[in-house]
């Protein structure tokens, strides 16, 4: 860790993984690149099909995000369809659905958000397409002659989530977030993403502002009897 970084014992792996949780307020303060770097270098440590390795990341600070969350913000206001670059189903439905309607009752009810305050509830979706108002996103793409196949899907996957674990591991607060690339041409065109990438997913990045009460927010995990089925085991 560079020497102007106040340092730490390093976090257990357990405390990581258990501890971690999705960041939606941060504090302004920036965030140093080498620190990111750090943090990307660990995420790259994720496996990939074959080695492929077939995601890049574009970082964004100052200027660059203001103009992508200037830009998302008045396309999605004037109604602009949204135009993500990744294929995406018409809507959860059964167990899937009352997992994403818990986890917005548990925010809405950590920021007082009442249920008939459209006003509050419309600021709340528009801090997704500001990228949370972090001072950093992260835009991780993959190559675009990979296109059609799922390893590099699965793959991107892989990678964000190392790195949203590695950020933490450093005190870094991170959020996967589709809201902030819903308008791709906006992102491609202020982030410089060339034509030979497909724009993924976003990942804000900051340091957690502790006073932000949906940071408190642990959103509930089905058990591993419910997700698991072992065979050829003994009693």
């Amino acid at each position: 860790m560079p020497s102007d970084l106040p340092k730490s014992d390093p976090m257990h792996f357990d405390d990581v993984v258990k501890g971690r949780r999705s960041i939606r307020g941060y504090k302004p303060d920036p965030v140093p690149r080498d620190l990111i770097e750090e943090v990307l270098a660990l995420a790259m440590r994720a496996p990939s099909s074959m080695n492929t390795q077939p995601y890049n990341f574009t970082v964004l600070t100052g200027e660059p995000l203001d103009r992508i969350r200037a830009g998302n913000t008045e396309k999605m206001l004037a109604g602009v369809p949204e135009s993500r670059e990744f294929r995406s189903g018409t809507g959860f439905e059964g167990a899937h659905r009352e997992r994403q309607i818990g986890v917005a009752k548990q925010l809405f009810g950590a920021m007082g958000i009442e249920r008939d305050d459209k006003a509050r509830r419309q600021d709340w979706v528009m801090r997704g397409f500001r990228q949370f108002d972090a001072p950093v996103c992260i835009i991780i793409t993959f190559d675009r002659t990979l296109e059609g196949w799922d390893d590099p899907i699965f793959d991107c996957g892989a990678v964000t989530t190392m790195l949203v674990n590695a950020a933490w591991s450093r005190g870094l607060g991170a959020v996967i977030n589709s809201q902030g690339i819903m308008q791709s041409p906006v992102v491609r065109e202020h982030a410089g993403i060339p034509d030979d990438q497909v724009i993924m997913k976003a990942v804000a990045l900051g340091w957690p502002d502790d006073n932000f009460p949906a940071n408190a927010v642990v959103s509930e995990r089905k058990d591993v009897a419910e997700a698991s089925r072992f065979l050829g085991f003994a009693e």
